[in-house]
C-alpha cells in the first residue's frame, strides 16, 4: 500500500487503511464511505467543536483573572 520509503509511516499507513477496512466490512460499508465520513463529515466537526471549547476556555480565563484583579 505506502509506499514513501519511511518505513514507520509505510507502517502507520498500512495499519490504519486496514483498519478502516475492517471497520467498513464490520459496519457494512466500503473503505471509501468510512474514509468519506471520517475526514469529511467527523474531523470538521470535531475542529469546530474543539475550536469552540478553546475560546469558551479563553473567555472564562479572562473572567476570572479580570475577578482576580478587582479583588
Amino acid at each position: 500500500m505506502a509506499n514513501s520509503g519511511i518505513e514507520w509511516i509505510d507502517i502507520t499507513f498500512n495499519f490504519c487503511v486496514r483498519l478502516l477496512y475492517d471497520v467498513g466490512g464490520l459496519i457494512g460499508i466500503t473503505y471509501e464511505e468510512i474514509n468519506v465520513c471520517l475526514f469529511v463529515v467527523i474531523w470538521p466537526i470535531a475542529s469546530l467543536v474543539l475550536f469552540a471549547e478553546v475560546i469558551r476556555l479563553r473567555l472564562k480565563i479572562n473572567t476570572l483573572t479580570k475577578k482576580n484583579l478587582a479583588l
